[in-house]
């Protein structure tokens, strides 16, 4: 369950990581919450818009982003886009404790840190590869969920009850100081003892002969076409929750916070059972995006605000399920002069589609009630997993035990 833990590199890095992801969930409930109740009058769509240019860029940039990934020291970029994102909670912390916060500032910082996101993530998910040893890199995926999730689990439930006493200031104050550990992680690496991958050469196209990789490989296609659809619509628990929390049962911060972590217990056990497991089986992709759309829709007809906390604690499981899944598949299967372009693609579609959900999700509780926005994401999600068992039970989705030693992955069937 530990075993990459055995590598002090790594054991720098997920030390680095918790701490930076529990200021990151406080940022995310404090800047939901601002928006919501301090700069609008519960307006939905105004907090999708936010979510929406946080991670606008990587839908335009995160192909640039992984070709500079995989021509770059990871390490290095990695120093400069963690400064990057923590100058940018800061800035907009001290708008919200000097009492000048406006709409358009939340909008502009926002984007701000999307773009220096979208530079992170590829490098950041491929850094991995070069910590730890490949056999281990399941084990470092599951545990890099789990810390991930750890946070999310402390983080919201923080947040929510330092909103309620002193307001959301010192939630981006403390997630901008939360950067330091990674980057004092990163600085104190043993960099001898990092598995490097070879530098992509400088060439023309190799944006496109990234996504060419890609096509070549149908087991990856399907894997981005259902990360791109559940990542769009169904993956918006920021706006639903708070619009579940405020709208439907009329509860506050702390209550909203409590959603937050509620969901965070599933994702937090779904990486410890991955971590377990140690092994890729697509079949969890397919049973997470089946479960996540079970699950969804079951919450959104929930008549008490503790029956729908309830259930997100399934939404919570199932959807780390079928990220890790995604995740661990790309990372043991796409050779790696090219895994940080398909990492950034991955990432542009699980979250570059953001910026058209969110938005339409927010309207959507607006418009018919946050119900609806609820259940119809996760009816989408239901539908993805639905044509993935679909291609498996007409033999087009060959469905194989991967094998971390070796990296082979599931494949489809040419029709």
């Amino acid at each position: 369950m530990f075993s990459a833990l055995r590598n002090p590199n790594y054991r720098l890095w997920v030390a680095g990581a918790l701490v930076s992801n529990i200021g990151t969930w406080m940022q995310r409930v404090a800047q939901d919450w601002l928006v919501l109740t301090e700069l609008t009058d519960n307006n939905g769509m105004a907090v999708g818009i936010t979510t929406g240019l946080q991670f606008v860029p990587i839908l335009f940039l995160g192909a640039w982003a992984g070709l500079v990934a995989d021509r770059h020291d990871k390490r290095r970029l990695l120093m400069i886009t963690q400064t990057a994102m923590g100058l940018c909670a800061l800035g907009l912390g001290l708008l919200v404790w000097w009492d000048a916060a406006e709409l358009w500032h939340v909008f502009v910082l926002a984007f701000a840190l999307g773009v220096a996101s979208a530079f992170d993530a590829p490098a950041r998910q491929a850094f991995v590869s070069e910590v730890v040893a490949k056999p281990d890199i399941p084990n470092a995926v599951a545990l890099n969920s789990a810390s991930f999730n750890m946070a999310r689990l402390a983080g919201p439930g923080v947040a929510g009850l330092l909103i309620s006493w002193v307001g959301t200031a010192p939630a981006f104050m403390i997630n901008a100081a939360s950067f330091l550990a990674v980057l004092i992680g990163i600085w104190r690496m043993d960099v001898a003892a990092l598995r490097r991958s070879q530098p992509a050469p400088r060439g023309k196209r190799q944006i496109r002969e990234g996504i060419a990789y890609v096509r070549q490989r149908p087991d990856l296609v399907v894997i981005l076409v259902m990360a791109f659809l559940i990542g769009t619509f169904g993956f918006n628990f920021q706006i639903t929750n708070a619009m579940m929390a405020t709208t439907v049962f009329g509860r506050g911060p702390t209550e909203y916070g409590i959603l937050g972590s509620l969901v965070a217990v599933g994702t937090l056990s779904a990486a410890i059972l991955a971590a377990i497991r140690g092994r890729f089986r697509m079949r969890y992709l397919i049973g997470g995006a089946l479960g996540f759309g079970v699950a969804g829709v079951s919450a959104s007809l929930m008549p008490t605000f503790w029956l729908y906390a309830a259930l997100l604690v399934l939404v919570g499981l199932t959807s780390v399920t079928f990220l890790n899944s995604c995740n661990t598949s790309i990372q043991l299967s796409v050779e790696p002069r090219f895994r940080g372009r398909v990492l950034a693609l991955y990432m542009a579609v699980v979250q570059g589609g953001t910026p058209i959900g969110a938005p339409l999700i927010g309207w959507i509780g607006d418009v018919l009630g946050p119900r609806w926005a609820v259940g119809l994401g996760a009816g989408i999600a239901l539908l993805a997993g639905a044509w993935a068992l679909y291609l498996m039970l007409r033999g087009r989705l060959v469905l194989q035990d991967d094998n971390p030693a070796t990296g082979s992955v599931s494949a489809v069937k040419p029709a």
